[in-house]
């Protein structure tokens, strides 16, 4: 549900009047939750109807979104915090080269189609507009203060293992490298994605017998983030990809 408003609706906001607050209401949520209280499937999962301000009628969109990213945290001793996800979009990028730098190939977080039955895709590609990404590099605060930096590569399935981890973190007091080594569970466009070689595949059978499909597959997080807590930095790695955790 949430990536069905996401793909209606999320684009450059110089160019988009999106509805951010609306799609943040605490009673829209919940009515898009009530959809999830049944013991049956979704049939398909469509974009909701978020309070808004302003009229702009779009239409989903057709973004690729490739992988070929990174992401790191870094707290220094002056209390600075950076979470930062760089990616270039596909294997080497643009496949040019300046200055010892791959420059990368964003066009592909666009819409290549740009209307669907004349209504606008609101991430279609216009002329120095930024594109749509599903990296979420984060900074959790708690009165006013950074108390966690974290973030991860991954594509589309950033925002599903970003949200897993927060939620095992914060919701369920889980060890922040017990959170981030918790198998993946995705769904983005109505199968469910469990990774393989992990407790994840039991769920296959429920969700099935729910109505859902199932896919088995490498769901290859690659999580860094680090805890602040006065006087004390706890970092920690994916132990999917070659991430390392540093202090000086």
């Amino acid at each position: 549900l949430a990536f069905a408003d996401r793909g209606r609706y999320m684009a450059d906001s110089d160019y988009v009047p999106m509805p951010t607050k609306g799609l943040l209401d605490p009673d829209y949520i919940q009515q898009r939750a009530q959809l999830l209280a049944t013991n049956k499937r979704l049939t398909t999962a469509e974009p909701g109807l978020p309070p808004w301000d302003h009229a702009s009628i779009q239409t989903t969109d057709e973004a690729i979104e490739l992988p070929s990213t990174t992401h790191f945290a870094i707290v220094d001793r002056q209390g600075n915090v950076v979470s930062m996800t760089s990616t270039i979009e596909n294997s080497f990028g643009s496949r040019l080269m300046v200055g010892g730098f791959l420059l990368n190939n964003e066009l592909t977080d666009f819409s290549f189609r740009s209307q669907i039955d004349g209504v606008p895709i609101a991430n279609r590609i216009e002329p120095g507009k930024r594109p749509r990404s599903s990296m979420a590099p984060t900074i959790v605060m708690h009165n006013n203060q950074p108390v966690l930096a974290i973030g991860s590569p991954g594509g589309s399935q950033i925002i599903g293992y970003i949200a897993k981890t927060l939620v095992a973190y914060i919701d369920w007091g889980m060890d922040l490298q017990q959170a981030i080594n918790l198998p993946n569970i995705n769904n983005r466009f109505g199968t469910f994605e469990l990774e393989q070689h992990t407790a994840a595949t039991a769920w296959a059978p429920k969700f099935e017998q729910l109505g859902y499909k199932t896919a088995v597959k490498d769901l290859n997080s690659g999580i860094q983030a680090i805890t602040i807590a006065p006087k004390q930095l706890t970092g920690a790695a994916d132990p999917r990809r070659e991430g390392k955790v540093i202090a000086q």
